[in-house]
């Protein structure tokens, strides 16, 4: 994290400001889409959602990636002690835990409900033991804790010109319909874990299941079923979009050119997904660097300007000039005005 930004936020503690870069690290690694829509926020705005990205990294780091030897058991036991020091330090605790230092010192920063927070780690356990989703509903119930509630998360950051409470439908709608687009760019690398998150009854209606999902992945064939299926996914994801379009007018100017580089960005892995064929069973759909350079660039250009007009109602009025005292004046009262 640059010190501009840590400075802007007013971090000055040594061990919080490597916490803080440690978390900035990890969203520049692994979150491109949402690293750069982070880039176009106030210097002093960034450095929270770089903690609100990195703790989530570190769970799902926990749930995928924490080793091809490690039992359910061994990755319930971490997210566990990962849960307990996160409620340590929401309590002001040290807990050594560079992703939930910075998380903590956010969430009293902006006072983040640590409610959002457990939900969260709710819906990383339950990746553990649940592999697939009936109903659209179930899915919905998982993602309230997996992807509404970083929405919810992240709108005291971004700030609003409404009651909070008008605005977090809608945020919390964003966070789904990216995690949906997520889910039907990286149907392959799930289903090599062991996970669908389509719902099955959504598949079931165009006659595919998880079997001919996986033969589709393992031989390279595609299926006109398959095709069928992903396009209705699609469709379900864009009335997401939908949904949550109207909450970015309720946000703070400043931070109106971050979300809607986002939004753009991630409905354009949908269009990438597809131009590709819906070939997301054999290759991972990508939004060319290029193209996501113009669409950061017209969000760069936005802050600019939301950030000029802020400054300039926040500017202090020129002081009036003062009034002529009674003796100073050259004539009666009424003739100085």
């Amino acid at each position: 994290m640059t010190d501009r930004e840590l400075d802007a936020a007013g971090i000055t503690d040594p061990a919080l400001r490597a916490a803080y870069t440690r978390c900035r690290t990890l969203n520049a690694r692994h979150g491109r889409t949402y690293f750069l829509a982070t880039r176009l926020l106030p210097a002093a705005r960034r450095p929270a959602v770089h903690a609100l990205y990195g703790f989530a990294r570190r769970a799902d780091d926990i749930v995928d990636d924490l080793g091809a030897t490690a039992t359910p058991g061994e990755r319930a036991d971490a997210l566990d002690a990962l849960h307990q020091r996160l409620l340590a330090g929401l309590r002001g605790a040290r807990t050594g835990e560079p992703v939930v230092t910075a998380l903590a010192d956010t969430a009293a920063r902006y006072a983040i409900d640590p409610g959002l927070f457990s939900d969260f780690m709710t819906s990383m356990r339950s990746d553990l033991t649940v592999t697939d989703y009936a109903t659209y509903a179930e899915l919905r119930r998982y993602m309230h804790g997996s992807a509404a509630v970083i929405g919810l998360q992240m709108l005291p950051v971004l700030g609003t010109v409404v009651p909070r409470a008008t605005a977090e439908p809608y945020a919390a709608d964003l966070g789904v319909a990216f995690q949906l687009t997520n889910f039907l760019r990286d149907v392959g690398e799930d289903l090599d874990r062991g996970r669908v998150y389509l719902p099955a009854d959504l598949l079931a209606a165009h006659g595919v299941d998880r079997d001919l999902l996986g033969w589709s992945r393992t031989t390279g064939h595609r299926d006109p079923r398959i095709t069928a299926a992903l396009t209705d996914a699609e469709a379900l994801t864009r009335r997401v979009y939908t949904a949550a379009a109207p909450g970015v007018e309720l946000l703070d100017p400043v931070s109106r050119p971050c979300v809607r580089t986002a939004f753009v960005l991630y409905g354009e892995i949908l269009d990438a997904i597809a131009a590709d064929g819906y070939a997301v069973l054999h290759r991972r759909a990508v939004v060319s660097d290029r193209r996501r350079a113009a669409v950061a660039l017209r969000g760069f250009t936005g802050a600019l300007f939301a950030r000029g007009r802020a400054r300039f109602r926040t500017a202090p009025s020129p002081s009036p000039a003062p009034m002529p005292s009674a003796s100073a004046s050259t004539g009666s009262g009424r003739g100085a005005a």
